[in-house]
């Protein structure tokens, strides 16, 4: 008996043999967009147009045809120039066959023993080497390896039921989109061919879902770099875009990607279709790491390991023993991607299971395998987030937060605070991770660190916003309100704080903080003047407070703006208590914590020395400090009747160190 999935190809060849090609043409507005676009590009030609020309049938650049190729030997992503060339020989019919096949024959096509140089193991990465390696086999005769027809299959099948684990990335979706669409084009396997079509189509309405009426995506993102949100237009996914849609600004030239789309037949009315300008859903991504491993089940040993990592789970608990045995197996571990952690090569297996298991701060939260996206569009303005998105814990590439006003996107980021953002770490966007609810057009934002080992570089956790005045035709602020206006949409953000580093506007980190963004436009609220009332309308509360049921110091906080009531209590169990030093954890001790009306210090390890004691309220004002010349007391009781309830730092200084510590007031 034939199963479904067998009866769907079969149904896809009988359409693909009997019906004009005239039946898959698209719409005549893209046709003629597509049309301009190659013209433009090949009148303003740069290397990325390459595959335009081959499409059109004229000579190729040759200067920039052998640097392509030329560049093959030394680039760890020649993945990226592959997918290129295998475009460039399917549209060229031999005519530059003698000089591109040498080049790509050398390559290794899928990880082989040492390799420092290339990855295989992101999504985009994976599908760009594994299409043209089952192109040039079925085009050539190129031998495969014996995994390749089985993990082909299993990853289109992945992506087209459960979406990308690169979620709305615009740094990388683009390139997963140059190698499906080689497949979608030119593939012979008739399931390959379809699926790649399919999972072309939903990458492609993906990243219209979170596009506004003005071209521009700004996304919350699975990974992702902050150069992809400084600018609105003439980038790769711009292409994309524009070619769709007619939305924004005409391309200036070819990109990676414009250049695979304008040259494709892949149909695409049903995406152009799928378009709306007004969205307020919860978008289900992925599957769980659990459902992960029974779906990879199926592939060799090497295969289900990168499947993993291609979800993002590496150096996951879960993942740590596979990790080791492939990089040992493999000979990986100096590879460029693995390096920083050569130091546990000689590590027995268990050990690495077991370090990984103490650092779950950030082993588990590069896993981006299944998520919930939040997506609230209106015309121009979007604000999308992901919903409790390993909250605490160290970030990746992750954008787990962003609003799109007409052309530019405002959100916050947690780490090292630069001027230049496009300067901050590319793999580190957030060094702490916040709790984000999102009730249509209204987030809010937690931040409460988890603390991090020294043994990890992450000690940055400031937080910073992305509000760049300048694009706006009206700021205001309403005490912590920070408010603008660009053209008819809005956008408000209520910050932790009032201030500034490296002119950038930034809160330092003390236990916690709270962020809320909203945004709407004229169809909403009416004038600016209206919104603005509305946000000076809103409630907030914030607080700390300690949970005796639980056992657990709780951070609350809440917002009430319009009619939108977002709340949120962050409990964190308050097992461990006392005073934690850098230099000595085990120096000094405070109790009890919490605390009702008094403070017991412990002083016996700084006796006869010199010293300052001082605690600061969650305002930094002072409420308790005293200097003492000598310690001779072995304890010093602190009076906090008049105190009120709530979060505080207490502060002990010496000669030589500084030592400090989180202490909580209440029942």
């Amino acid at each position: 008996m034939l199963s479904l999935r067998h009866l769907s190809v079969a149904f896809f060849v009988f359409v693909l043999c009997n019906v004009s090609q005239t039946t898959f043409a698209n719409n005549a507005v893209y046709e003629q967009r597509r049309t301009d676009y190659i013209t433009n590009a090949l009148n303003n030609f740069v290397g990325d147009a390459l595959t335009l020309q081959a499409y059109q049938g004229v000579p190729l650049d040759s200067a920039a045809l052998h640097s392509l190729v030329g560049g093959l030997p030394t680039r760890g992503t020649v993945d990226f120039d592959l997918v290129k060339l295998v475009r460039i020989l399917y549209f060229t019919n031999g005519a530059y066959d003698t000089l591109i096949l040498p080049a790509m024959n050398a390559l290794p096509y899928w990880l082989t023993y040492g390799d420092t140089l290339h990855g295989y193991w992101s999504e985009n990465h994976m599908i760009q080497w594994m299409s043209s390696d089952w192109l040039m086999h079925e085009k050539y005769g190129r031998a495969i390896d014996s995994s390749l027809d089985n993990r082909l299959r299993h990853y289109l099948h992945l992506k087209v039921d459960y979406g990308f684990y690169e979620f709305f990335s615009s740094v990388y979706s683009p390139y997963c989109l140059s190698g499906l669409i080689n497949l979608a084009d030119f593939a012979q396997d008739a399931e390959i061919k379809m699926l790649a079509t399919q999972a072309s189509q939903r990458l492609l309405k993906d990243i219209l879902m979170i596009t506004n009426d003005k071209g521009v995506f700004y996304p919350a993102a699975g990974r992702n770099y902050y150069g992809k949100y400084l600018s609105p237009y003439d980038q790769n996914h711009n292409n994309l875009i524009y070619l769709l849609t007619g939305f924004g600004q005409a391309p200036s030239n070819c990109s990676h990607a414009g250049g695979f789309l304008a040259s494709s037949t892949l149909p695409v009315d049903s995406v152009i279709d799928s378009w709306t300008s007004s969205l307020d859903i919860t978008y289900h991504i992925g599957h769980s790491l659990d459902s992960g491993f029974v779906l990879n089940a199926s592939q060799s040993t090497l295969d289900k390991t990168i499947f993993q990592w291609s979800s993002g789970a590496y150096f996951h608990p879960e993942v740590a023993a596979e990790t080791a045995q492939l990089l040992t197996d493999s000979n990986l571990w100096h590879h460029v991607d693995f390096a920083p952690f050569v130091q546990f090569s000689s590590f027995p297996i268990p050990t690495i299971v077991a370090l990984a298991t103490s650092l779950s701060v950030a082993s588990q939260s590069s896993l981006i395998s299944e998520e919930n996206v939040r997506i609230f569009k209106h015309k121009s303005i979007t604000l999308s987030s992901v919903y409790d998105f390993w909250k605490g814990k160290v970030g990746y590439q992750q954008f787990p937060c962003v609003a799109n006003v007409g052309t530019t996107p405002v959100f916050t980021a947690s780490g090292k605070v630069k001027h230049d953002w496009d300067n901050r770490s590319a793999t580190n966007a957030n060094e702490h991770l916040p709790y984000v609810e999102q009730h249509s057009n209204v987030a809010l934002l937690m931040y409460r660190p988890e603390p991090v080992s020294s043994f990890l570089p992450f000690h940055n956790p400031d937080v910073a916003l992305f509000f760049n005045e300048a694009d706006y035709n009206e700021v205001t602020t309403d005490s912590l309100w920070l408010m603008g206006r660009q053209g008819n949409s809005y956008v408000a953000v209520r910050r932790h704080c009032i201030g500034e580093i490296d002119s950038v506007k930034a809160c330092v980190m003390d236990s916690g903080q709270t962020w809320v963004i909203m945004v709407g436009d004229s169809d909403m609220y009416g004038s600016f003047a209206n919104f603005q009332t509305i946000i000076h309308n809103s409630q907030f509360e914030t607080r700390w407070y300690n949970d005796t049921a639980t056992q657990e110091l709780v951070y609350y906080s809440k917002i009430i703006v319009d009619t939108t009531s977002i709340a949120y209590a962050w409990g964190v169990s308050t097992a461990v208590t006392g005073i934690n030093s850098p230099m000595n954890a085990n120096s000094i001790h405070s109790y009890p914590n919490p605390f009702t009306n008094e403070i017991n210090l412990d002083l016996a390890a700084f006796k006869n020395e010199e010293l300052s004691i001082r605690v600061q309220n969650i305002l930094g004002q002072t409420v308790f400090g005293e200097k003492i010349l000598s310690v001779n007391e072995a304890a010093k009781i602190i009076n906090t009747q008049n105190w009120n309830d709530g979060l505080y730092v207490l502060s002990i200084e010496t000669q030589t160190n500084v030592y400090s510590a989180k202490l909580v007031k209440g029942e």
